[in-house]
């Protein structure tokens, strides 16, 4: 995945909702541009439904953390929108991917539905 963060907006004012989705890498530095972008989507129309989709993103837990503060609180970070307008997010964040490698129920360590070798132990 790249890590240049790439941003597209979809607005459809009859619906009163516009979707930012972001793609690349959102750091707790690269989200400062990701909310310029929101704040602009946000002043289009009073009222408007925010969707920051970053689930095509590689997202820090930081930043992760940010805008779900965002999204609690109405309110983008007073740096970026110093009069505190109201801005209705919802995040749709990235899936937890699963790990590689698992346990079976039997204790047999599996990888994508093949056992693999036993781990050899110190004595």
């Amino acid at each position: 995945m790249n890590d240049k963060l790439r941003v597209l907006v979809r607005v459809d004012l009859d619906c009163g909702q516009a979707e930012v989705a972001a793609q690349g890498h959102v750091t707790a530095q690269s989200i400062q541009a990701l909310y310029v972008v929101v704040k602009r989507a946000n002043h289009l129309r009073e009222g408007l439904d925010v969707v920051v989709d970053v689930s095509h993103a590689r997202v820090d837990t930081a930043a992760l953390e940010q805008l779900r503060e965002c999204s609690k609180t109405h309110h983008l970070p007073a740096s970026i929108d110093p009069f505190q307008s109201e801005c209705r997010l919802r995040i749709v964040a990235p899936a937890v991917e699963k790990p590689l490698v698992a346990v079976s129920n039997a204790g047999r360590r599996t990888m994508a539905g093949r056992r693999l070798p036993a781990l050899a132990t110190a004595a």
